[in-house]
């Protein structure tokens, strides 16, 4: 009888604890809190830049789509400066304006990253979907690096890409 009442105890334990760990989520980027007053906006350096992500793959035929999470990586180069964005766009494969992340400037910190995540569920974007990014720097300021992550996993595979930012202005 102890055998089994202890055996019970370990089991539930174990479930208990992956349960836990199953229902940690990322935590979504609060772009209220990285709203940027910005002094002299005249003399910083102005680009914009175009990357391309995936919300779906084909695969073996235009009739068998997978679904993929993406993730835009917002990276400040700069080891002294904070960079502002002043437009985070996704757009759908069609090119029609799915969602605006941001009202007013953000920073990012110097070396920081900020991560956008468009979960695999999320497929409103289609095979071809974009983000254009409208962002300033202080003067000698490298510029920021734009990158998008694509993840799958089914079963025993696995799934994974990069692209890269184009600067376009």
């Amino acid at each position: 009888m102890k055998r089994v009442l202890v055996l019970f105890v370990v089991v539930f334990g174990l479930y208990s604890c992956n349960e836990i760990l199953g229902k940690v989520e990322f935590e979504k980027v609060k772009w209220d809190d990285r709203e940027a007053t910005i002094k002299n906006v005249d003399t910083l350096t102005s680009g914009q830049s175009y990357l391309s992500i995936y919300s779906q793959i084909n695969s073996y035929s235009h009739k068998k789509i997978y679904n993929l999470t993406a993730m835009v990586s917002l990276r400040n180069t700069s080891i002294k400066d904070s960079i502002y964005l002043f437009k985070i766009d996704y757009f759908d494969s069609d090119g029609s304006l799915f969602k605006s992340y941001i009202d007013n400037p953000i920073f990012i910190r110097p070396m920081e990253t900020v991560d956008i995540v468009i979960d695999e569920v999320e497929v409103a974007g289609g095979t071809g979907p974009n983000f254009i990014l409208d962002w300033k720097t202080p003067e000698n300021c490298p510029e920021p690096i734009f990158e998008g992550v694509m993840t799958s996993t089914s079963g025993q595979q696995g799934l994974s890409f990069i692209t890269q930012a184009k600067r376009i202005k």
